[in-house]
């Protein structure tokens, strides 16, 4: 008897954690689920729900997780009539592929060279990347601005891909995928005879992908959502990437820009879904300490 009570507490205190990790997952996404049926409703329908928003009523607003009348009108407008869109979406491709490819050729060298050559001022050098990483947008946006202005780079596209390219989040996200590879590997390749270069692209870059590939994951996520650099740096609306283009909100727009807001994430779902277990891992290796 007391063995099936025992047992009956432990099935209950088992489905109630259940319930407790469950829940905030439901609350972070039920915004999505509010964009996906938001996406297939007709404007009559949103204009019923969201009435108070669009009327500044003081009322409660009311939402359906099914549609009454589901409709992919909105889907077919942006897909099919509006060029725009397409132009903005073609500018983030464009600009974040340009920044990851960037990113490679300048950020896994010099975290190759951190992780792996000990000289002078190596480490204040490396404390000082990391106090760069540290500094939100705004603290540099100004020193950033006047830099882009003498070399007449504002209101290009250039003036986005550069200053990423430089950037020093991946350079310490490799850091720690490279120097979670024992230094006997390299010790043992140098007696073999391997030049630096044979050891860097046969060893370092395969037993390094973890922190190599989360860096690009979290550089994907980050530059396909960048908002703040384009509104300061690009004037010209037509260079704007795809995370700025929000159409005006009205009653008989709200279901367009919910669609747009849903084709925005598909991307951002799939990058990170695919580079889920390398992003864990990357994270892990940034916490390997010295």
């Amino acid at each position: 008897m007391k063995k099936k009570i025992y047992e009956a507490a432990k099935s209950l205190q088992r489905a109630f954690t259940i319930f407790l990790l469950l829940l905030p997952g439901f609350f972070v996404f039920f915004p999505i689920i509010i964009l996906i049926t938001g996406s297939v409703m007709d404007q009559y329908e949103i204009k019923e729900y969201l009435n108070p928003i669009f009327t500044e009523a003081f009322d409660f607003i009311t939402w359906k997780i099914m549609p009454d009348y589901p409709s992919f009108a909105n889907y077919g407008k942006l897909l099919f009539m509006t060029p725009q869109f397409f132009v903005l979406f073609w500018n983030s491709i464009r600009m974040t592929a340009c920044i990851l490819a960037g990113q490679l050729f300048v950020g896994v060298p010099a975290a190759w060279a951190f992780a792996v050559y000990r000289v002078r001022g190596s480490r204040m050098l490396f404390a000082l990347y990391v106090i760069l990483m540290l500094l939100p947008f705004q603290v540099t946006m100004l020193s950033s601005y006047l830099v882009l202005n003498r070399f007449s780079l504002l209101n290009t596209q250039q003036a986005i891909i550069i200053p990423a390219v430089f950037s020093t989040f991946p350079i310490f996200l490799t850091y720690g995928g490279f120097r979670g590879i024992p230094s006997q590997l390299f010790e043992a390749a140098r007696v073999d005879g391997a030049s630096e270069r044979t050891i860097f692209l046969k060893i370092g870059i395969p037993l390094g992908k973890s922190g190599l590939l989360s860096a690009m994951v979290l550089g994907f996520l980050e530059y396909w959502n960048m908002m703040e650099q384009p509104m300061a740096f690009l004037d010209d609306k037509a260079l704007w990437p795809l995370s700025l283009y929000l159409p005006e909100i009205n009653w008989a727009q709200a279901g367009f820009a919910f669609c747009a807001s849903v084709i925005t994430l598909i991307p951002a779902v799939f990058v990170f879904t695919f580079g889920q277990d390398y992003l864990e891992q990357g994270i892990i290796y940034s916490g390997l300490k010295e």
